[in-house]
């Protein structure tokens, strides 16, 4: 038996299926595009070549666009990017005390002690210290992604780059140019200007300890390992599952909450159903909740988004 999860999130969406002992057995790193569904479509046509819906025993949804995944997929859990994290980089190595996530969007500091997440921090409030703040410098300066961190280890006079905003940060980089910093000095104090603004926006004097952990796409950046070790003087553990360790953790409380009961999940074939997504405001009390119902050829597939989740229990 199997058990999926899933992670969707505002540039990626990942799927994990493992097994029964926690191992991976098959990861997909998808681009969302702007398209969440479209993107667990496509997951679940992938995986449904190589797994029988049968043998899925528990699906576990996180991310930012989990509800939508835990009402189209029908998933036993639903949780938040912080605990499917924190569950990730305990299975990995238990010795892990600090987490460091960086996605597309926002970047998540995870504080941990004997497996347990104790404390956590969340930047949302700026794209500087994301993926998508490099994603959009490297393709300005015509830097495949895959070589920003490679090209930035070369640089060995980091040119100063203000970290605190995006907007500061790229007129730095635009000024910087002009006046004829090397490429390599250029992508180095882009990574030095964003572990600073990691550490002073989401850290916030926060004590991180050793053993850390780097999570998410962004950890494949080698440049941005070396930035962040030579701020905090020590070594940056990277797992090699670094890309998909939420969709993971989805995975693993599916294990834990579900091993044994009767899974939701409606299958591989979801992933060729068309969905129709409708917004419709609930009138039942006054709370007038905006509820998320998926529709398919005019019958209701799910919904999510209610605060009392009548909705989701009798559509789910």
């Amino acid at each position: 038996m199997y058990f999926l999860g899933i992670d969707v999130g505002s540039i990626s969406t990942d799927l994990v299926v493992m097994d029964e002992d926690g191992d991976i057995q098959k990861n997909l790193y998808l681009k969302t595009k702007g398209k969440p569904l479209d993107a667990i479509r496509g997951g679940l046509s992938r995986l449904g070549e190589l797994f029988d819906s049968e043998t899925i025993a528990g699906v576990g949804v996180t991310g930012s666009g989990r509800g939508l995944a835990g009402a189209f997929v029908g998933a036993d859990v639903i949780k938040n990017e912080i605990t499917a994290h924190g569950v990730a980089a305990a299975r990995i190595d238990p010795e892990i005390r600090t987490v460091i996530e960086i996605g597309g969007q926002d970047s998540k500091l995870i504080l941990m002690k004997d497996g347990l997440v104790t404390d956590f921090a969340m930047n949302t409030v700026c794209a500087a210290g994301t993926g998508s703040f490099l994603d959009r410098q490297a393709e300005r300066m015509g830097i495949p992604i895959e070589e920003f961190g490679k090209a930035a280890l070369r640089g060995n006079r980091p040119t100063p780059i203000a970290g605190r905003c995006a907007v500061f940060a790229e007129s730095d980089i635009i000024h910087q140019q002009q006046i004829g910093a090397s490429e390599e000095n250029l992508l180095a104090g882009v990574c030095r200007a964003l572990v600073s603004g990691y550490l002073s926006n989401v850290a916030q004097g926060k004590k991180l300890e050793p053993k850390i952990c780097f999570q998410g796409g962004v950890a494949a950046n080698q440049g941005l390992c070396a930035a962040f070790e030579e701020a905090l003087g020590m070594e940056i553990f990277v797992p090699k599952e670094h890309k998909v360790m939420g969709a993971y953790g989805a995975a693993l409380l599916a294990l834990e909450q579900t091993g044994k009961g009767k899974t939701r999940f409606k299958g591989f074939g979801r992933g060729s159903l068309a969905a129709e997504i409708r917004e419709e405001v609930c009138n039942d009390c006054p709370n007038r909740c905006s509820v998320i119902r998926l529709y398919h050829e005019g019958k209701v597939l799910g919904a999510f988004q209610d605060r009392c989740g009548k909705y989701q229990k009798a559509e789910g």
